[in-house]
């Protein structure tokens, strides 16, 4: 008898614990099945958006960029990379440099280089003003960076002694006191500012190329770059030398070097002359 109901409360526990098991099965599959829905929603979302996305990290170049993108690509892209990242070995990444280093070096003809040296030298240009601009705005809109203003003259109703004081105090010592240029280390040198523009010379002052130091706003207002573009236009380049003969207008070197000949040669003279005498 006690085998009997054994038995039954053992069918009874059995049975009971079916609809438990099937009603966690259950509560899997849901669980499953919603996972899977979840995923399906933010994959068909993300297929949705994406494109948009990525179109507004990458707009799409204006039209003189375009024109400076098809002039990059022949001329530029061998040193510079497809897309401006650089080339080891042949030439630095342009990301972030601005249209001024790309003015500066292009409009003066130092880019595209003949030949890997320590320093790019000015010669007659290869590109038009024009095709200058274009190549300016595309590195331009490729990573942003320093732009020259607006105008060919960017020195009007600037202070010319002010702007003397200020060249004398971070200029001359690389580029002399009479704008002439210098020597530096390694082979490269400090260039003569006669040939230079109003353009080149604030291009040069933001983007700072090869030796010279940056002058971004901070360290010069553009009201104090206009000075010393209005000295260096105004004062140096007039060729007005009131303490005689300019000797190439080098500094101290030629100077010294002139001296010493002439000091000489007078010493010299004077020695024989006083023998003789004697």
């Amino acid at each position: 008898m006690t085998s009997d109901n054994d038995r039954r409360r053992g069918l009874l526990a059995r049975l009971r614990e079916r609809p438990a098991a099937r009603s966690r099965g259950r509560r899997r599959l849901g669980a499953a099945v919603r996972l899977f829905a979840a995923l399906m929603l933010a994959g068909g979302a993300y297929t949705v958006f994406a494109p948009g996305a990525q179109a507004q990290d990458n707009p799409p170049l204006t039209g003189a960029a375009a024109e400076g993108k098809a002039l990059f690509d022949v001329s530029c892209v061998t040193c510079h990379g497809r897309n401006a990242q650089g080339v080891e070995g042949r030439g630095p990444s342009l990301i972030g440099v601005g249209a001024a280093a790309v003015e500066f070096q292009v409009s003066s003809g130092r880019m595209p280089m003949a030949r890997q040296e320590a320093q790019a030298h000015r010669k007659p240009p290869l590109f038009t003003d024009e095709q200058t601009r274009q190549l300016a705005q595309y590195i331009q809109e490729l990573g942003g960076g320093p732009i020259v203003p607006d105008g060919e003259n960017l020195h009007e109703d600037a202070n010319i002694a002010s702007g003397g004081e200020l060249f004398r105090v971070n200029c001359s010592q690389c580029h002399a006191f009479g704008g002439g240029g210098g020597a530096l280390s390694s082979g490269k040198f400090a260039p003569s500012l006669r040939p230079a523009t109003d353009r080149q010379i604030y291009a040069a002052m933001l983007s700072g190329p090869q030796n010279m130091p940056v002058f971004g706003d901070n360290q010069l207002r553009p009201e104090q770059k206009a000075d010393i573009i209005a000295y260096i236009q105004e004062t140096l380049k007039q060729g007005e030398d009131h303490g005689g003969f300019n000797l190439g207008r080098y500094g101290p070197s030629t100077e010294g070097l002139a001296i010493f000949l002439v000091g000489i040669v007078a010493l010299v003279f004077a020695s024989l002359w006083i023998a003789g005498k004697s």
